[in-house]
């Protein structure tokens, strides 16, 4: 993938190389987890491909207000940003809106730069009551009989089998098909025995990004679950879209707010 240059088959890519390289997204996370998921996987991918040392990111004027400057000759990393428009509305008042999203070469790693010694910021915790509430998604006693089931979602509604196998990877995988908005359609029953659909597959795909960047198990079975799914087909771009988008509202949803701001994949 070129550094300036996006397709609509870039976040598919990013996608894949987040699926089949097991540590990535705990990587993209642990060096860069106060921007958006899919910033995180595209900043971690440049790095690989330039031979860069990972860690934490900033624009050259970010790293000049903390006393550190830009390497001669280093390149900026390409990353999308939101673009900020006004508009007056009939009242009068100008409105600040998101107007459309640009990738823009801007970002510069600890590892480009030099100058005072920089202290890494503590990584954030996530809390699942937090991120619920924030999500306006309520989770009910689990009622199906069924003993194979690990957990299920209707409307805003999830619920988790106190007896599932992996139950990190279940909240994950329904809170998943709440936000990806698949039981605004329908309902849905999961067992581990995933039905091969589009809609299981977004699920699975959010789950193994949220597993990976916070290293609990259950990630090596999604992500095997995903490449025999993927076996000859390839995910959409608009899935590899909101799949990315949806885990970052379920991250973010769940930590305490943090400072700066973020370039994120809308």
């Amino acid at each position: 993938m070129n550094d300036t240059t996006t397709t609509r088959e870039n976040w598919t890519e990013l996608l894949k190389s987040a699926v089949e390289q097991p540590g990535l997204i705990l990587k993209a996370y642990s060096n860069f987890h106060s921007y958006s998921i899919g910033n995180q996987v595209l900043a971690m991918v440049q790095c690989q491909q330039r031979g860069i040392e990972p860690g934490p990111i900033n624009t050259y004027p970010g790293w000049q207000r903390l006393n550190r400057f830009v390497k001669k000759g280093e390149k900026a990393l390409t990353l999308l940003m939101p673009l900020a428009k006004c508009k007056t509305n009939d009242q009068g008042e100008k409105e600040h809106f998101i107007g459309g999203f640009m990738y823009k070469p801007r970002w510069f790693v600890l590892s480009q730069t030099d100058g005072e010694e920089y202290q890494l910021p503590p990584m954030p915790e996530w809390d699942k009551e937090r991120a619920l509430r924030v999500l306006n998604i309520t989770e009910q006693p689990f009622s199906d009989t069924n003993g194979n089931v690990q957990g299920y979602a209707t409307k805003r509604t999830i619920a988790i089998s106190p007896v599932a196998e992996l139950p990190h990877k279940t909240l994950f995988h329904e809170l998943a098909h709440v936000e990806l908005g698949h039981t605004a359609e329908a309902d849905f029953n999961d067992t581990e025995a995933t039905p091969r659909n589009l809609r299981e597959v977004e699920a699975e795909s959010v789950a193994l990004i949220l597993l990976d960047a916070f290293e609990l198990p259950g990630s090596e079975y999604a992500r095997g679950y995903i490449q025999n799914w993927l076996r000859g087909d390839v995910i959409p771009e608009e899935s590899a879209r909101k799949i990315f988008t949806a885990a970052d509202r379920i991250l973010k949803a769940g930590r305490e707010a943090e400072g700066g701001s973020d370039a994120t994949i809308n």
